[in-house]
């Protein structure tokens, strides 16, 4: 497996050696020690979510409060996805800023994202599946989200072809700067600290 770091601290790519023969394929997704190599801590997973979407659907931007926050660690079993990690984090040289990896069932690469960084996606395909491992349990009172249809974050839907479909939750999420205004995002400082703890093993 190889890992790489993306532009923002708390974003690793990780792409998966695939074994296939006549019965089908073989890969693993996740593999501790080279996520722990990679991140500098372990991953604990408190939850695991599946979600399958029809092509063109949207999901996120999503994001939980910090402390405690979620990290998440996703990859594409079916079909395939346009993730994008957008730093929403108040006070990072990076806030506002995003970037794309294509996630599918032909390479099994995976995305990590710290606590405090905000998750989207793109169904580039019918009965595209998504799993996540979650370091949190799911608990709406400190999850948030922003419109993926922000035209200030600008984000790469357009080479969808169509009209994103979306939640009405996310259809009706703050912008950025509105989020910003509400004092619904996480502030970076918090976020070096989680992570800290977390490299130290508390």
């Amino acid at each position: 497996m190889q890992a790489r770091q993306l532009e923002f601290i708390g974003a690793f790519e990780f792409t998966p050696d695939s074994f296939p023969d006549h019965r089908g394929l073989f890969v693993a997704p996740f593999q501790e020690a080279v996520f722990t190599e990679a991140v500098g801590h372990g991953l604990h997973v408190a939850q695991s979510n599946h979600s399958v979407s029809a092509r063109n659907v949207v999901r996120g931007v999503h994001f939980a409060e910090v402390p405690p926050g979620q990290a998440k660690y996703v990859y594409c079993p079916a079909g395939g996805i346009l993730d994008v990690v957008v730093d929403v984090r108040i006070g990072s040289p990076t806030f506002g800023r995003w970037q794309a990896v294509r996630l599918d069932s032909a390479e099994y690469r995976a995305l990590y994202l710290a606590e405090g960084l905000g998750h989207a996606f793109a169904a580039l395909s019918d009965d595209t599946a998504v799993a996540y491992l979650c370091s949190t349990a799911y608990n709406p009172a400190v999850e948030h989200g922003v419109n993926p249809l922000d035209p200030d974050l600008d984000l790469p839907w357009g080479e969808l072809g169509a009209d994103p479909i979306l939640s009405a939750k996310d259809r009706d999420a703050p912008s950025l700067s509105e989020a910003a205004e509400a004092g619904l995002l996480p502030h970076y400082d918090d976020c070096l600290a989680r992570y800290e703890r977390l490299r130290a093993g508390s």
